[in-house]
């Protein structure tokens, strides 16, 4: 099979129909009749589900995988791309905030370049000023914190080959930050500017969004371990400096009293530094809980339609 269009269902019973027409033009524009759709429903409480098999009972193109539950995007993603078989895969949102006619480009661009990614990078972050902003600083605070290069504002949509997809499928992570996992797979990737369009209220919240942004330094950083040490050591040279300037002051008789005030904000700010490292030690340890435990990285229900 020449080509897989892969994609994730979550409130999506809006998008679908049109999703689907535009996503089955740009395939016969590509692939000709060698072509198959994949859409995962990540347990969308709307009726995009209903919507997606009377799809695939209608055209063969067409195959639903159910999971049982939602599992989160970007697990919804990798079963989806478990379950493609094409040579190219093209992975992109059901919203239409992402075009599906940047299939075209991408593939030229693959073709020009010989390489085995293709991605969109937005050219301006959409949304508020929260939003960008927010966007910058977590980009800024990972790539300082990391050992990964994490491209700015990149898209879903990417167009891959399948031996980068193959080599995608054998990370295991339970705790998944799937950005990141695109970008350590390796291969030649390249990005192309595009414009996200604005059709829907983004699913992430603000106390996702800070998960995802624990979830990703943690997932793939030792750094802020690193750096527990290192405060932890400067804390105790400064204890030892003030302690020897506290002997010198009572050997030469000077007179000075320590003020409550002084002693309270030192008990403060080490009592906060000490839980707050324990904190991190603890998002780590419960990480390595999640990895050894080893349950299932999705778990499909149902699926509708035949595999190509």
């Amino acid at each position: 099979m020449k080509l897989s269009i892969v994609a994730t269902l979550y409130r999506s019973a809006p998008y679908i129909s049109e999703f689907y027409e535009r996503v089955t033009k740009v395939a016969h524009a590509f692939a000709g009749d060698d072509y198959e759709i994949v859409l995962v429903n990540d347990g969308s409480p709307d009726d995009s589900l209903e919507r997606a098999v009377e799809l695939s009972q209608a055209d063969p193109h067409v195959l639903v995988v159910d999971l049982s539950r939602n599992f989160g995007h970007h697990k919804a993603m990798m079963a989806g791309l478990e379950y493609s078989n094409g040579a190219y895969v093209f992975l992109i949102d059901s919203d239409l905030e992402e075009q599906p006619e940047w299939l075209e480009t991408f593939a030229e661009m693959m073709h020009d370049k010989q390489c085995d990614v293709v991605f969109g990078e937005q050219v301006s972050r959409k949304g508020g000023w929260f939003e960008r902003v927010s966007g910058e600083i977590f980009y800024a605070v990972f790539n300082f914190l990391s050992a990964i290069n994490h491209p700015r504002n990149i898209t879903t949509a990417r167009l891959m080959t399948r031996r980068y997809v193959d080599s995608l499928l054998q990370h295991r992570e339970r705790e998944m930050v799937i950005s990141c996992l695109w970008i350590i797979t390796g291969y030649r990737q390249i990005a192309l500017p595009v414009v996200k369009e604005a059709t829907s209220p983004s699913t992430y919240n603000f106390v996702r969004k800070m998960a995802y942004v624990v979830n990703a330094v943690t997932s793939f950083s030792a750094m802020p371990l690193y750096m527990i040490f290192y405060c932890g050591i400067g804390i105790f040279i400064s204890a030892l400096l003030y302690a020897f300037s506290l002997l010198v002051l009572r050997l030469t008789s000077i007179n000075y009293v320590e003020g409550w005030t002084s002693v309270m904000v030192s008990v403060w700010l080490l009592g906060g530094l000490i839980i707050s490292f324990i904190g991190i030690i603890g998002i780590y340890l419960a990480g390595v809980f999640s990895e050894t435990k080893q349950r299932p990285y999705f778990i499909v229900r149902t699926v509708y339609g035949a595999r190509r």
